[in-house]
């Protein structure tokens, strides 16, 4: 909804298509709940936003100098063909916005905060949490982003084959990020959250059609998430407690997604460079090949999150090789691998660190190292769900002799 007015009023007026979208929900809550559902919610939603922001644009003065540009809009997006009428052209309202804020004057990382908080509605806290930096220094980068766009004033319609490859890596990386806090976030109350994994599938399935995005990153990318989302129905058990890789029921995983993300995965094959996505797919895949955790190939992943970490080394690659190491030689070579972790400062509020050394402690036979890494772990949950997965794994370690 923010996309599709954005889209209309340009981007100097972000803020006043939020609190539309914004007003339109809260108006929502307040009929809806008296049995008043319309017959097509969504068209509904969209129609109370636009009359909401053009109210608001009413209030501030300008809606008669803008009102003629913007009837013209909102009637050439009614009757927009589904799927747009030109072979580069990019149909849908949210993508075509993601290309649109990846201005070379950002930063990609700043390109990519600004995707997932205006577009994709995260919190400060969670792209803080996603990009392992403080919700201090997130607020102040977003704020110069935002300000940086708004003084652009209109849209830049992405059209060129060119400029669509260029932005590609960042609208990539939003949509990953979209996905991942779908899958494993920081959200309070719901650590699993089906609905962002659906729509991140959703926006990299229309990237593959795009001519000038469909190439083997994206299908790399998108094997990655039918990899993942193959596994969604098994993550929650009945008592609605997440459960960890080894605990989740393999005969739930959807055998369909696997096989569409082995198809994309070898599509992605069919170009010569080698990317993370590529990497990370080929993980995905090694983990759906296995019957059961203990038949996992440890080696093979460990050797292919080497590869990954020279290609992107970053904190939470180098915890995942750790673990993956450890897997595969032992307990002790994966503490060594978790101690010689370069820039351990920025996993300090990551509570996945302390819980990688707790369960290599505990397979060492030192459960009292283990307790006391788990106590720590727990003072750095995200959400209930987190804190229940490590609960369970302190009440394994036993009790204090």
């Amino acid at each position: 909804m923010v996309s599709s007015l954005v889209r209309v009023l340009g981007v100097r007026r972000l803020s006043l298509a939020e609190d539309a979208v914004q007003d339109a929900l809260v108006r929502a809550l307040e009929t809806w709940k008296f049995g008043r559902t319309p017959e097509n919610p969504s068209a509904w939603l969209m129609r109370s936003a636009h009359n909401r922001a053009i109210d608001l644009l009413r209030r501030d003065g300008t809606f008669d100098r803008v009102a003629p540009a913007i009837s013209r809009e909102l009637e050439a997006a009614a009757g927009a063909p589904e799927g747009g009428a030109e072979e580069h052209a990019i149909a849908d309202d949210e993508l075509r916005l993601m290309f649109s804020c990846c201005d070379p004057g950002l930063a990609p990382a700043a390109q990519v905060g600004v995707i997932l908080k205006y577009l994709c509605g995260f919190s400060v806290r969670e792209i803080a949490q996603a990009f392992l930096s403080s919700e201090g220094a997130m607020e102040k980068q977003l704020f110069r982003s935002r300000r940086a766009l708004e003084e652009r004033g209109a849209l830049y319609e992405v059209r060129d084959p060119v400029q669509v490859r260029a932005r590609l890596p960042s609208v990539q990386s939003a949509i990953y990020l979209l996905f991942n806090e779908g899958y494993h976030g920081a959200h309070p109350q719901q650590a699993v959250r089906d609905d962002l994994c659906h729509e991140a599938v959703r926006l990299a399935a229309l990237l593959s059609k795009l001519p000038a995005a469909a190439g083997p990153e994206t299908q790399a990318l998108l094997a990655l998430f039918c990899f993942l989302a193959a596994r969604l129905s098994s993550r929650v058990g009945d008592d609605g407690n997440l459960l960890l890789l080894a605990e989740q029921d393999r005969g739930r995983w959807d055998r369909d997604l696997i096989a569409e993300g082995l198809r994309r995965l070898d599509l992605s094959a069919e170009g010569d460079a080698l990317t993370g996505w590529h990497l990370e797919a080929a993980i995905a895949a090694r983990h759906a090949a296995a019957a059961d955790f203990s038949e996992t190939d440890w080696p093979s992943i460990r050797k292919l999150y080497d590869l990954l970490w020279r290609l992107r080394p970053t904190p939470v690659v180098a915890l995942n090789r750790a673990i993956a190491v450890g897997m595969a030689e032992g307990p002790e070579a994966g503490l060594r691998a978790l101690a010689a972790i370069e820039d351990r400062e920025r996993l300090a509020r990551y509570p996945f660190l302390s819980a990688a050394v707790a369960e290599f402690e505990l397979r060492a036979g030192r459960p009292e190292r283990a307790r006391e890494q788990l106590r720590a772990a727990l003072l750095l949950v995200r959400n209930p769900a987190e804190e229940a997965v490590l609960a369970r794994k302190l009440a394994a370690c036993g009790s204090p002799s």
